[in-house]
């Protein structure tokens, strides 16, 4: 199974790169996580509307790459999930031999097209978090799925 992070933006700071590489590497073979990053449209003063929609035509073709893996959009209204219930997905994809694509979108939010086109909604919480932070927090939440799957004692 390989799980497939396609987030909107990229030039991301040390930390963020760092700390994702770090849960990154950690994740067995068998369940690989890999990062794509979709550049931002030349921002500017005018219509975010036209730019949520140019992101998530990018986030469109780039998934044309995946055919048959199962697509979860990140929103804030999107079903929270404990990390033994991720877990629970994550292992279920991971029997099925399906692989999994998260979609992030922009600074604006994920285009509506692509969230509504996706098998299902997940939140990583009711706060507003910056992208950054979402995908070091959602690299390391996979991993500690990955480990309750294992049986591994990171989860304590």
């Amino acid at each position: 199974m390989r799980i497939h992070l396609l987030a909107v933006g990229g030039k991301m700071p040390s930390w963020v790169v760092q700390g994702f590489g770090e849960y990154q590497k950690r994740m067995p073979p068998d369940m690989r996580l890999e990062l794509e990053e979709i550049p931002l449209p030349k921002r500017s003063k005018g219509d975010t509307a036209a730019l949520v929609r140019a992101e998530g035509e990018a986030l469109e073709k780039r998934l044309t790459k995946y055919p048959g893996a199962h697509q979860v959009a990140l929103e804030v209204g999107g079903r929270a999930l404990s990390t033994e219930q991720l877990s629970e997905r994550l292992g279920t994809l991971r029997d099925l031999g399906q692989d999994l694509v998260v979609l992030v979108g922009g600074p604006d939010g994920l285009c509506p097209r692509v969230s509504d086109a996706a098998h299902e909604r997940w939140s990583l919480s009711p706060l507003t978090l910056p992208h950054p932070l979402v995908r070091v927090l959602l690299a390391e939440q996979l991993y500690r799925g990955w480990t309750l799957l294992a049986g591994h004692p990171y989860h304590r």
